[in-house]
């Protein structure tokens, strides 16, 4: 990948629905690679489409969902999404040789959104080889591992990463809601163990956080391709347990190796979710064995 990657980022669009995303919050992955691939800075970046063997579509599904969904009618639900996403690729594929050629396989996007899986489906016969690089990455609502791509959640509050303490808190401490006066972050940074149950989603920013705060994740989360699996043993820095088993499982310490695998760096560094976001892309574009 380090000598061969090589991204061509399509110019069409505008900002705030193109080249433009958030950069904090949970959804704050999706803006930050949109701009790292766009800074000049980025060593795998093309410098014309010609030489690309991997081509990006730098819209970010936060922003449609913010501009354009939000003046929609409720009837339309998801629609307005899958629209933007299907008018995006019709746009570049008639007006580069690049989508035709793979039929749209050597192309992908990436999303944090909720609704990020939802860009497949205004035509999912159109976007049947489309790498979808998504937080929510849930095998039970179409996420194909050997096509599709998973990327953590990561919640960026004040775009700073607290280094781990490893005080420990031999208490087991449980709360329905964080009572006033306790440190979310500290409470995470003096845990040995951290729960991380799926939310709304199967992706949970807490899974970062965990190992942000050196503390060992436990994942409860049904149907989630965990991300970068590809390369990542889970199983020796989390425990992944089924609801049915919570009783039965222990782990040791998380691994400061695979922490550095979920930070963010800008400009990007080797090693970091950056680049593991990329080489996940990668591993799925040599599956296709294309020429070029």
């Amino acid at each position: 990948m380090e000598k061969r990657l090589k991204i061509w980022t399509y110019r069409e669009g505008e900002p705030p629905l193109v080249h433009s995303g958030p950069h904090g919050s949970i959804y704050s992955l999706e803006g930050h690679f949109i701009s790292e691939m766009e800074s000049g800075k980025s060593r795998f970046a093309a410098r014309r489409p010609e030489e690309a063997n991997v081509f990006f579509l730098p819209y970010s599904i936060v922003n449609v969902v913010r501009y354009v969904f939000k003046s929609a009618t409720p009837s339309l639900h998801k629609q307005p999404v899958q629209w933007f996403a299907l008018d995006y690729a019709r746009t570049v594929s008639n007006k580069h040789p690049f989508w035709n050629r793979s039929e749209g396989a050597d192309h992908f996007m990436v999303s944090c959104h909720d609704w990020g899986p939802q860009v497949s489906h205004g035509d999912r016969n159109y976007f049947r080889n489309f790498i979808r690089v998504l937080c929510n990455s849930n095998t039970s609502e179409g996420f194909i591992p050997k096509r599709d791509a998973s990327m953590p959640e990561i919640n960026l509050k004040d775009k700073r990463i607290a280094p781990p303490d490893r005080d420990r808190d031999e208490d087991v401490v449980v709360y329905e809601h964080m009572p006033s006066g306790v440190n979310y972050e500290e409470m995470m940074r003096t845990s040995r163990y951290c729960l991380c149950p799926s939310g709304y989603e199967v992706a949970s920013p807490r899974v970062v956080e965990a190992m942000y705060a050196g503390c060992v994740p436990v994942i409860i989360s049904e149907a989630y391709a965990l991300p970068f699996k590809d390369v990542l043993d889970w199983g020796k820095f989390t425990v992944e347990v089924p609801v049915e088993r919570i009783p039965e499982d222990t782990a040791g310490d998380i691994d400061a190796e695979a922490q550095k695998h979920f930070v963010i760096n800008r400009p990007a560094k080797g090693f970091d979710v950056i680049h593991m976001m990329l080489h996940s892309v990668w591993l799925r574009r040599l599956n296709l064995r294309l020429s070029y």
